[in-house]
């Protein structure tokens, strides 16, 4: 078993989703100490029953006082954030523009951007604070990079949480912390083949692919990259 995460605190977001439970087997397992959030309470027993030496937290991450103490309960546990994994998203179309509800914009932007900036940022702050020479990963998408009929509520907010992305990077390259991004295309899980019935599942990408990812860009292989978007595509 590795251990090249032992001793490093790693803060998942979304934790209990496909992606993040992915991603927290893999640092578990790579010896990291973890501090794993989800928006369910009722998730946590789950969590902590897995990961018995992590801090399973309940947290909004749209509101900004849930995110502050969220960093300070991490503080007082584990003493600091070395590397922060965030995977919280979430996909809604069907609308051309012109027809979108209001409703369903804000929803995307308040799930897509507001907590990558809010997570992203405190964290950041944490890491400055601390003098920790720290990762940040954000889990992207490739529908940021171009509009697409009746999607634009979604692509336009992966598109501006990639923006946020590039920024930190380039905000605190020179204070020692690497900011990246990873950019799947169709992840394989149980809710996309459900919903994609007719679809050649070979060539999505599985969830080992994303950890594979994230894992690397959390790593010291990966010290020379700022503002990357890891296009992790498949054959999809």
């Amino acid at each position: 078993m590795s251990d090249e995460f032992s001793n490093q605190v790693v803060l998942i977001s979304g934790a209990s989703g496909n992606v993040g439970q992915a991603v927290a087997q893999r640092f578990a397992q790579a010896g990291a100490k973890l501090v794993l959030i989800d928006h369910n309470e009722k998730r946590l027993p789950d969590l902590r029953e897995q990961y018995p030496e992590s801090l399973p937290l309940a947290v909004d991450v749209t509101n900004a006082e849930a995110v502050d103490a969220m960093v300070q309960q991490a503080e007082a546990k584990f003493g600091q954030i070395d590397i922060l994994v965030h995977t919280v998203g979430g996909f809604a179309a069907g609308h051309p523009v012109h027809e979108t509800p209001q409703e369903l914009w804000d929803r995307m932007f308040n799930l897509n951007v507001r907590p990558v900036y809010l997570v992203g940022g405190r964290v950041a702050q944490h890491m400055l604070d601390h003098a920790v020479g720290g990762k940040i990963i954000f889990l992207l998408a490739r529908s940021g990079l171009s509009g697409s009929a009746r999607t634009a509520a979604y692509t336009a907010s992966k598109a501006a949480a990639q923006r946020i992305m590039q920024s930190m990077a380039a905000e605190l390259k020179d204070r020692g912390i690497n900011v990246n991004g990873v950019l799947p295309s169709t992840i394989d899980t149980p809710a996309n083949r459900e919903s994609m019935p007719k679809a050649d599942f070979s060539k999505w990408v599985s969830l080992e692919d994303i950890a594979n990812a994230i894992t690397f860009l959390a790593s010291e292989n990966a010290r020379a990259l700022y503002g990357a978007s890891l296009e992790v595509y498949g054959r999809a």
